[in-house]
C-alpha cells in the first residue's frame, strides 16, 4: 500500500505545481508591479561615475603623453632639403575638387575610355 501511495503521490505533486505556476502567472499579469524609480537612478549613478572615471583616465593619459604632442621646437638650423615629405604641405596625390557644400548629388564623374 506504501508503493501505491507514493507512486501516486509524485503526479499529484506534479499537477499541484502546475496550477500553482498557472495561478501565480494569472495574478501577476492581473497584477503587474510599478516600476521602480530606483533603477532608473541606479543606471544614472552609475553613468556618472562611468563619465568621471573616464574623464580621470583621459586626463591622467594627456599628462603622461601630452609633451609628445606639443609642437616642436624651432631649430637654428633647417633641413637642407626643406621638411621631410610626411610634414610638406603639398599631398603626393594629384589634387581633387572640393566636395560640393550642399545636399545636391555631386554631377556624375567623366567617362574614361581604355
Amino acid at each position: 500500500m506504501g508503493d501505491v501511495l507514493l507512486a501516486l503521490s509524485i503526479p499529484v505533486l506534479v499537477f499541484g505545481g502546475g496550477i500553482y505556476a498557472a495561478c501565480d502567472c494569472w495574478w501577476r499579469r492581473r497584477h503587474p508591479a510599478p516600476p521602480s524609480p530606483y533603477t532608473h537612478r541606479a543606471a544614472r549613478l552609475a553613468e556618472q561615475d562611468m563619465l568621471l572615471l573616464a574623464e580621470e583616465i583621459v586626463d591622467d593619459a594627456y599628462a603622461a603623453l601630452g609633451p609628445l604632442y606639443d609642437a616642436p621646437a624651432a631649430t637654428s638650423t633647417p633641413c637642407p632639403d626643406g621638411p621631410p615629405a610626411a610634414l610638406s604641405p603639398r599631398s603626393p596625390w594629384p589634387s581633387r575638387p572640393a566636395s560640393t557644400q550642399d545636399r545636391a548629388p555631386s554631377p556624375p564623374a567623366a567617362v574614361q575610355k581604355p
